[in-house]
């Protein structure tokens, strides 16, 4: 954070508007700030010193807040216990399955999200397309890392493998027709947390006949979007 914000004296300061303020102090901090000073503090949040250390009292209190004998600030045990529960509490399940339903909704094919176990491929998560015929698979199916888009994108971000075959690799993405199924076609591109490091493959699947090459390639935008989506929503 580097720009300041309008000073603001905490007059009148009531409820909502002393929470709102005390968070705005914690969130000063970024990634980097192992602690700040009243000044700095001051600067990025727009409240004036005297408003900072009367909520950084209460925050301190109640372990949200540290002040070093320097008189800098820095962040607190209880944001990491916080941080843990929340961890506790994480579904991934509860974030992929709304995009596994608009990535069906909007191309009309089946969705997956995968993941690598050793030199196989693991469908985690699946939602079939709601056509008649379609390229159907149950959650829980395992398969080698073959040439297909998925275990491309698998492959290439996590470590050495077989080269693709009858995989066409993207910039971010990877298209297959026919790598394991002669009628199938996939796309399929990266999930990744916040790191960078792998986490999955997202993957479109349809027959080759229906998901054409047309298709195919407007589906990549709406996968890399989930996918950022993903990442996004997965903790630190």
């Amino acid at each position: 954070m580097t720009s300041a914000t309008p000073k603001d004296d905490g007059t009148g300061e009531r409820g909502v508007e002393a929470v709102e303020r005390a968070l705005r102090i914690l969130d000063c901090f970024g990634a980097e700030d192992k602690s700040l000073s009243l000044a700095e503090l001051s600067r990025r949040s727009g409240l004036y010193k005297s408003t900072i250390l009367r909520l950084a009292t209460s925050l301190s209190r109640f372990g949200y807040l540290r002040r070093e004998e320097s008189g800098h600030f820095r962040l607190g045990p209880a944001l990491w216990r916080l941080g843990a529960q929340y961890q506790g509490q994480f579904s991934l399940e509860e974030i992929v399955r709304p995009k596994l339903d608009r990535l069906v909704e909007a191309t009309g094919e089946s969705a997956s999200l995968y993941i690598r176990e050793d030199n196989f491929r693991v469908c985690l998560y699946r939602r079939n397309s709601p056509r008649a015929v379609r390229h159907h698979l149950d959650e829980g199916a395992r398969f080698p890392l073959d040439e297909s888009a998925t275990a491309n994108v698998l492959r290439s971000h996590a470590g050495p493998g077989r080269p693709p075959g009858g995989t066409t690799a993207g910039e971010g993405h990877a298209i297959s027709v026919g790598a394991r199924d002669p009628d199938v076609a996939s796309v399929s591109v990266p999930v990744v947390d916040r790191s960078g490091n792998l986490v999955a493959a997202l993957t479109v699947s349809g027959l080759a006949g229906r998901f054409t090459s047309r298709k195919r390639e407007d589906a990549v935008n709406l996968l890399k979007s989930c996918a950022r989506e993903i990442t996004g929503e997965l903790p630190n």
